[in-house]
């Protein structure tokens, strides 16, 4: 969890994702590119997360910030609802 991030979306982003690539992941939630960051986190406490996969695959990632595996979705989008979205993560 990202304790000064806001939640982008309650729901995971699906996205195809190619093995040995480094990618950088929104850890902010105010990019436009989400899930992958796009310098919006500048003053926000957060940077990005640097990662990458194995298997060249879709993988599902998390939009609500709140991922105990991030960068990928583990199911704790399921406490906001779309009201949450924009409002900062619950902790």
């Amino acid at each position: 969890m990202f304790s000064e991030a806001i939640v982008n979306d309650n729901k995971p982003k699906e996205v195809e994702l190619i093995a040995g690539e480094e990618y950088f992941y929104c850890t902010c939630g105010k990019s436009k590119n989400e899930p992958f960051c796009d310098g919006s986190h500048k003053g926000s406490g957060c940077e990005p997360q640097a990662f990458k996969v194995k298997e060249s695959k879709k993988y599902h990632m998390c939009s609500c910030k709140s991922s105990s595996n991030a960068p990928f979705c583990d199911g704790s989008h399921s406490v906001y609802s779309e009201q949450d979205i924009g409002k900062k993560v619950k902790n």
